[in-house]
């Protein structure tokens, strides 16, 4: 049996969301990790295998301490549908970048824990999965925005909101993303400081571009719940002018920006923390490979693509 999770990504309103005003994030479902189960004799006992980092965990489930965040996941799973391990091996891999802002480590954890739960013929609601995975993201952030482990458990795109109920979104239109990667790692946390001491010092400007962002969002809401593939675009490359302005673009992302926009994206921005990392283009379906080429050859190491499907 094998479980799976989709990756996520930022649409818009990333940075300003740190400040209260809404952002805007997606499922890649294109994009996944998984967890396949195989059973064990008796008496041997659950462990987990990740591939991807050479890792061989027992699970013990009377050990509390938060050891890994695999190991932690599998504890809490079956904590919470009050099972003891099963006798079995669940090998995890995930085709998802690692560090790269597309929630990688909540998407393992997610497929892990659907996967355990198939084992163990247990039924666990979305709602008490989401509540474990933002626990398991604790071990991985520290103190997540919550964003992530939504996106991915309820595989939707969502409005969210800090410290607020985030909110599923209805889409009337399928989107077609593509995202590029510049090959180049920066760690969001500064990225953040810079923007807060850019806050503490021109708080003027900068609250003119938070408010800014937060009409974007509310305008790409609309959009999306439309089915307005052309006015998200839009949005999606203001959004980016304004990240711009607040310094957490960098050249390459530009680059990458500029090549899709001259390819003939709809619209393309930075997504996540900036200086590095990702960017994502809105694309029609024609436009699709000219796009996806114009960003190889503008310097990107990697390209994935993703549909955003209707919803009910």
């Amino acid at each position: 049996m094998i479980a799976s999770a989709s990756a996520k990504i930022i649409l818009l309103g990333e940075h300003a969301v740190v400040y209260g005003v809404p952002a805007i994030a997606i499922p890649v479902s294109d994009v996944r990790a998984f967890a396949s189960v195989t059973p064990e004799p008796i008496g041997t006992g659950l462990r987990i295998i990740a591939d991807d980092l050479a890792q061989v965990l027992p699970i013990d489930v009377n050990v509390d301490v938060v050891d890994h965040a695999l190991a932690y996941t599998a504890r809490k799973v079956l904590k919470s549908v009050h099972s003891p391990p099963p006798d079995a091996t669940i090998t995890v891999r995930s085709d998802i970048p690692m560090a790269s802002g597309l929630g990688s480590g909540a998407a393992v954890s997610t497929a892990l824990a659907r996967a355990l739960c198939s084992m163990l013929n247990v039924e666990l609601s979305d709602e008490a999965l989401n509540a474990i995975i933002y626990d398991v993201e604790k071990v991985h952030h520290g103190t997540p925005s919550g964003i992530d482990n939504t996106v991915i458990v309820y595989e939707r795109p969502v409005y969210f909101v800090r410290d607020q109920r985030t909110e599923t979104l209805r889409i009337q239109e399928s989107f077609h993303f593509l995202i590029a990667d510049t090959g180049k790692s920066a760690l969001t946390k500064i990225a953040v400081g810079d923007v807060r001491v850019l806050y503490e010092r021109d708080r003027a400007f900068v609250l003119a571009k938070l408010l800014a962002i937060q009409a974007l969002v509310e305008q790409a809401r609309l959009a999306l719940e439309s089915g307005d593939a052309s006015a998200l675009g839009r949005l999606m490359t203001e959004n980016h002018a304004h990240l711009r302005d607040l310094t957490v673009s960098s050249l390459e992302l530009d680059d990458l920006v500029a090549a899709a926009l001259n390819a003939g994206a709809l619209g393309a921005k930075l997504s996540g923390g900036g200086r590095g990392g990702n960017m994502i283009a809105l694309v029609t379906p024609p436009a699709c490979e000219t796009v996806r080429t114009a960003l190889i050859d503008a310097g990107a190491v990697r390209v994935l693509s993703t549909n955003l499907e209707t919803t009910t």
